[in-house]
């Protein structure tokens, strides 16, 4: 009997687990920092990873192709979306994750987070509620399942919020209207699956700040975002470091092996392949005469090629 009321007692916790996270619309502080264990530096006032801003800035000029290759490398194999409408071709998109999920319309399930939205004072129409948590070099992201039609997340009016709090633009696996009133924000830009110039219909907000799929990459809040014209990288926080200077020790390696080919001081089986002492030498040498054109310190570069292979 006593075993018997534990499981009712268990299995009543249980259900009041649920049914408030069912009704949460943001994790907690706690629940983040759950979700991102990896990551053991400084975190945001809501838990996200505070990744360096001097690392997201380094990000810009790493290419897709680096980016992407290094995360397979460490395993992370589902970290690429492409096929892309962007509102601005040129620019480069990097910050830290907000997601949001939305979902097709549920009428009793929509009623129970806007009356949730409601007690923790949110205001506005529910696809302003993700707009409201940002920060300065956040980077929207929603899945809102490839809707078009009906499906506008944000038109010109929700833009300028956007960027007025982040500074930065947005990703939607689905779409925007009042391209043109975009356009005019300077300095905004997005990433979307396309443009309606409908207004969103039959779509909920679900949660924000959850773990969300946009495309076939799984995206954590908090992720460093890398969007460039080929496609976007949703990069795990605990990587973004050395990710960068593995992406700028690759560009110096590859510039010196260039410029030795040209001056046929090497050959290009011997650049090709791992490097003798001769020429990891000549390489050590070489980046004391490239002081002013390094993209890291060279306390970084040495401490990164401390016992590394290259």
């Amino acid at each position: 009997m006593i075993k018997r009321n534990l499981l009712v007692l268990l299995a009543l916790v249980l259900f009041s687990c649920l049914t408030i996270h069912a009704q949460q619309i943001t994790p907690t502080k706690d629940q983040i920092i759950a979700l991102t264990p990896e990551w053991k530096g400084e975190r945001m006032a809501d838990g996200r990873p505070k990744t360096s801003d001097k690392f997201m800035e380094r990000l810009k000029k790493v290419s897709l192709e680096e980016a992407w290759g290094y995360l397979r490398n460490k395993g992370y194999h589902n970290q690429f979306e492409g096929d892309w409408m962007l509102l601005r071709p040129d620019q480069v998109l990097v910050g830290r994750a907000v997601t949001a999920q939305y979902m097709p319309l549920r009428p009793e399930w929509d009623k129970i987070i806007k009356a949730t939205g409601e007690k923790e004072g949110r205001i506005g129409g529910t696809n302003s509620w993700p707009i409201d948590v940002l920060k300065p070099g956040d980077v929207y992201i929603a899945d809102s399942y490839g809707k078009i039609v009906d499906g506008t997340l944000i038109g010109d009016n929700l833009g300028n919020s956007i960027y007025a709090k982040s500074k930065n633009g947005v990703i939607f696996y689905g779409s925007v209207r009042d391209i043109e009133g975009l356009e005019a924000i300077e300095g905004f830009t997005a990433w979307m699956k396309g443009y309606d110039p409908s207004y969103i219909q039959q779509m909920m907000l679900a949660s924000i700040n959850n773990p969300i799929r946009i495309g076939r990459a799984t995206v954590l809040p908090g992720d460093a975002v890398l969007a460039k014209k080929g496609g976007i990288v949703f990069i795990p926080p605990h990587l973004l470091e050395d990710l960068v200077l593995n992406a700028e020790f690759v560009a110096l390696r590859d510039a010196f092996g260039h410029q030795r080919l040209r001056e046929g001081k090497f050959t290009p089986g011997q650049i090709d392949r791992q490097w003798t002492d001769d020429i990891k030498k000549d390489f050590i040498s070489w980046l004391d005469t490239q002081k002013d054109k390094l993209p890291m310190t060279r306390a970084e570069l040495d401490a990164y090629m401390k016992d590394r292979t290259w």
